[in-house]
């Protein structure tokens, strides 16, 4: 069966519910994607946990090489990386308890989301999240718990 994203109101529901966000592959470089996704979500009052190696920090925070590494679950984790790293990532899910996970535009990988949902995960995947929080959620207030 092919891969379909949740409905635009679970995914509102979603952003309104979700309050740490694991970014993988988040750039330090203000010219990137990542960046500026990761940027304008921490201002909307998220908390942003860079994901990538061989770097200290991003935006402020204390950066992490893995999934592994992190010292407390995030709500969600946000993947900014090629195609071929997403089965990885979603077995790291998996393993560590992960319950939300979201693929970036461009970032497509149909039986890799398919076993994030048979494990228990929601999964949205080529959708950009910083767009879809502007569009659907904006104007919502979002629980900061």
């Amino acid at each position: 069966m092919p891969f379909t994203n949740p409905s635009t109101e679970k995914i509102r529901q979603l952003l309104l519910s979700v309050h740490s966000i694991a970014v993988i592959g988040l750039s330090p470089n203000k010219a990137r994607p990542s960046f500026r996704v990761a940027s304008g979500l921490q201002n909307a009052g998220y908390r942003i946990i860079p994901v990538r190696p061989l770097i200290d920090q991003v935006l402020g925070e204390k950066a992490f090489p893995d999934l592994e590494s992190l010292p407390t679950l995030p709500d969600i984790v946000d993947v900014f990386r090629a195609v071929e790293h997403v089965p990885a990532i979603v077995e790291s899910c998996i393993k560590l308890g992960i319950k939300n996970l979201w693929l970036q535009d461009g970032v497509i990988h149909e039986t890799a989301a398919q076993r994030a949902i048979e494990a228990g995960m929601t999964v949205v995947m080529n959708r950009c999240m910083w767009r879809d929080y502007m569009q659907l959620c904006n104007n919502a207030q979002r629980r900061l718990t």
